[in-house]
């Protein structure tokens, strides 16, 4: 008897933990006026509520990071930045991270009740936020690091994994232009090369193959891609002359909704993005239209609907325990057992959390001056061409001989 009064008790205790969760606010809806926030200004304002709950240990805790470390990136505070997307990524590579009763919680009620350990297109934009605060930070090496870092992630993931996934062109462009920085012709033709191969649209790339292949001294290349596109010369960038680059971080990513479909589990819906392109100008004369070069909302969607087939075993499996454990309790009392049948569905809901501050596109301007100071603005454009209403603050940069001087926006409309 009082064997079974104890697994009575366990089972009532799973009952209230459902109900606990259906009551609880999730993280979408402490997520609500984030952008809100970023769009007046606030980023570090907004970065700052959450600062607690991102250094702390809890099970929503790298999702807090991946936020704050983003909000603190469009504040322009790329060393305390830094410090979330490092930490963000020691915590998504620790082993056995879950934890089995929170794991076997889930499987009764909500998979929010795991720790949220970063779908696999997250884990891998860690490191491309990172590059990007080490360009900022003008540490060329630890950004090429972050590259590196992020197709190995990849190729574990395609190799070793199984999973379908193609290396990220955005990347490797980042790695040919710090590689021309540092006069590695070669290596930039190859990155160059690479992009090609993943994302061949690029029309930047056109002039980028010619002129490190130029520099290379792979004149055979040269040759070919001068005929494929129709230049009559070798595109370098005249002696004495830089570069002035922007990185342009577009719009929202996608946000995690319940599935249209299987209510228990997500699917990812795109976010309306106003503010498409950025128009680089460079004094009164010279300007350039920004370049996609990489889509998270793709990739995102892609990356969830490859995991679906496991998302959907696993709430099967949370039905069945589900019917179970309500078959018990109306053993013992068939009003409860009917009761908790209730809570426990409707505590299966799906898990929503994701990194909600994670933009569109990853683009990049670009435009070679003569070396000096030089004003630069930016206006952002719709995908009608007319102007979406915001601008980069016009600032005075300084460009040196053969360099490139790295700047960053990101649109929030």
């Amino acid at each position: 008897m009082e064997s079974r009064c104890c697994n009575l008790r366990r089972l009532l205790s799973v009952f209230v933990l459902s109900v606990i969760i259906v009551g609880c606010a999730s993280y979408n809806s402490e997520m609500s006026n984030t952008q809100t926030m970023i769009r007046a200004g606030n980023a570090r304002g907004f970065a700052e509520s959450i600062k607690e709950k991102a250094f702390t240990d809890g099970k929503d805790q790298i999702v807090f990071l991946f936020e704050y470390g983003t909000a603190m990136q469009i504040a322009g505070d790329y060393e305390e930045s830094n410090k979330a997307f490092l930490l963000a990524e020691q915590l998504t590579e620790i082993k056995d991270y879950y934890s089995i009763s929170n794991i076997s919680a889930s499987i009764l009620t909500s998979a929010e009740v795991e720790q949220y350990k970063g779908e696999d297109y997250e884990k891998v934009l860690i490191n491309a936020m990172l590059a990007i605060n080490f360009l900022m930070l003008n540490n060329l090496e630890a950004a090429m690091v972050e590259t590196r870092k992020l197709n190995d992630k990849l190729y574990k993931y395609k190799y070793e994994a199984k999973r379908p996934y193609e290396q990220n062109p955005f990347a490797f462009y980042l790695a040919a232009m710090i590689r021309e920085q540092d006069r590695d012709w070669d290596g930039a033709f190859i990155d160059y090369r690479r992009v090609k191969k993943l994302k061949p649209d690029v029309l930047y790339l056109k002039a980028d193959l010619i002129r490190s292949a130029a520099n290379a001294r792979r004149y055979s290349e040269v040759k070919k891609f001068k005929k494929q596109y129709g230049f009559k010369d070798d595109q370098r960038i005249p002696k004495g002359w830089g570069e002035v680059v922007l990185v342009y971080l577009q719009g929202w990513g996608p946000q995690k909704v319940p599935n249209t479909q299987w209510r228990s589990i997500p699917e990812l819906q795109r976010r309306f993005s106003y503010t498409k392109y950025m128009k680089l100008k460079v004094g009164h004369e010279k300007e350039s239209m920004s370049q996609p070069i990489y889509s998270v909302s793709d990739v995102a969607v892609k990356t969830l609907n490859d995991a679906y087939a496991g998302m959907i075993a696993k709430r099967v499996a949370g039905r069945v325990a589900k019917e179970l454990v309500a078959q018990r309790l109306a053993q013992e009392n068939e009003l409860l057992g009917a009761i908790s049948k209730i809570g426990l569905n409707a505590a299966d809901r799906a898990d929503l959390r994701h990194w909600f501050t994670l933009p569109d596109t990853f683009q990049v301007a670009r435009i070679a001056v003569p070396a000096g100071e030089h004003s630069v603005s930016a206006e952002g454009l719709t995908d009608l061409d007319e102007g979406s209403g915001e601008y980069m603050t016009p600032k005075t940069v300084a460009v040196k001989p053969g360099k490139k001087t790295f700047l960053l926006f990101r649109s929030v409309r």
